[in-house]
């Protein structure tokens, strides 16, 4: 044990399951586990949807929810949610010092402009005059600053007076995995003894999906598990709107103000395989023998998107790179694009916490295990590019 380990001391999670640390729990720790759909919104796409939430419980002033989209709703939510739970939500000395590190997308277009646009488009040949005009009459200067991915930590540090160093992260599940490695260097660097860690993503809206379906990626079917999903029923991925973000301490400063971990984050290890050569299992398999994980039967929390080539990929990676026993969350969350990777840590230290590994959620791929894990494997593989796994183990 090290003075500088990375431990978790507080998580927020929101899914279609529900919210909060807790509630996942319970639901994914027992037998049989459903999901929970949306199938006709999107036809012939399904999403996991947001549950109900009362934003006010974690952003109390109207102002702050109104000005924010969905997505930035969502991960302050989920901020709040983590901080609360590692206790350091009223403490001002502690958020003025805490470091963020935010896993973000693009934000939400105003599809009501772009159809507008698409529109006029169809009946006019002067396109470039057409967009001047758009620019000058539809493009509001508030409207574009809402999408920028920073406004995501700009907003929970308005919101919940996390005032230190601030970065964000863009690139999918690359942007979860990054976020994560960087926090935990900083931590045992000694750079860092607090820091605010995640993303979130909101998949109902039709330019979300449209990204995806443009690049062949969705599942058009009934619903499968991740491991299921044929090539002939589309792309593989079956979005969720969710967030995850992970309050991350060294074990001195978390002893210090006398918190109790969740677990603590072992190594972390990424990777951008050159896909077009055929070699992203080995590059998959190489990332997680690095990781020095012990020689037994473990817990693997899978990030598995969905997508045919990636998640072929990790699932021969692992069948090599050890015993692994895999639990492939995205079937009952939906993949959730930058949150993914701390949503996988997050579930992780929930099974070592508890001491108990969670059931299958897709018995006719996922084997079992038994006893309480000491140790468990997080994965997040991108359906398009850049790896990453994580060792979570006891604290």
């Amino acid at each position: 044990m090290s003075a500088n380990d990375v431990v978790i001391t507080g998580m927020g999670l929101v899914s279609s399951l529900g919210e909060g640390a807790d509630r996942h729990w319970q639901v994914l720790s027992a037998p049989g586990a459903a999901p929970v759909l949306e199938k006709d919104r999107f036809a012939p796409y399904t999403v996991h949807p947001l549950p109900e939430i009362d934003w006010s419980r974690q952003i109390p002033k109207r102002g702050d929810q109104r000005q924010m989209e969905t997505w930035q709703r969502l991960g302050t939510y989920a901020a709040g949610l983590a901080l609360d739970d590692a206790g350091i939500k009223q403490d001002e000395a502690l958020l003025s010092a805490m470091d963020m590190i935010v896993a973000a997308g693009g934000g939400e277009r105003d599809t009501a402009v772009d159809q507008a646009i698409l529109d006029a488009g169809r009946t006019r040949n002067d396109r470039d005059m057409l967009l001047n005009e758009k620019l000058t009459t539809e493009l509001r200067p508030t409207l574009f600053l809402a999408q920028l991915s920073n406004l995501l930590a700009g907003n929970i540090s308005i919101v919940h007076k996390v005032t230190g160093s601030s970065r964000t992260f863009m690139g999918e599940e690359g942007a979860g995995v990054a976020a994560v490695e960087t926090a935990a260097a900083r931590i045992r660097a000694g750079q860092s003894t607090h820091a605010l860690v995640g993303g979130a993503f909101q998949t109902e809206h039709p330019d979300m999906l449209l990204g995806y379906e443009l690049g062949g990626l969705l599942h058009r079917k009934r619903w499968k598990s991740v491991w299921k999903r044929a090539a002939n029923d589309g792309g593989g991925v079956i979005t969720g709107s969710g967030a995850a973000f992970l309050v991350l301490e060294s074990r001195a400063h978390a002893q210090e103000r006398g918190s109790t971990a969740y677990a603590a984050i072992g190594k972390v290890e990424s990777g951008r395989a050159r896909r077009i050569d055929g070699n992203l299992t080995q590059a998959i398999s190489g990332l997680v023998r690095a990781l020095g994980a012990p020689k037994q039967r473990l817990l693997a929390i899978s990030g598995a998107s969905g997508a045919h080539a990636a998640t072929g990929a990790e699932r021969s990676a692992l069948a090599t790179a050890g015993d692994f026993a895999l639990r492939g969350f995205a079937s009952l969350t939906g993949h959730m694009k930058e949150a993914q990777f701390p949503f996988a840590i997050a579930l992780a230290a929930l099974a070592i916490r508890n001491g108990a590994p969670y059931p299958p959620f897709d018995a006719d791929n996922e084997g079992a295990i038994e006893g309480a894990p000491r140790a468990a494997l997080a994965t997040a593989v991108g359906y398009r590019r850049f790896e990453g796994a994580a060792l979570v183990v006891a604290a």
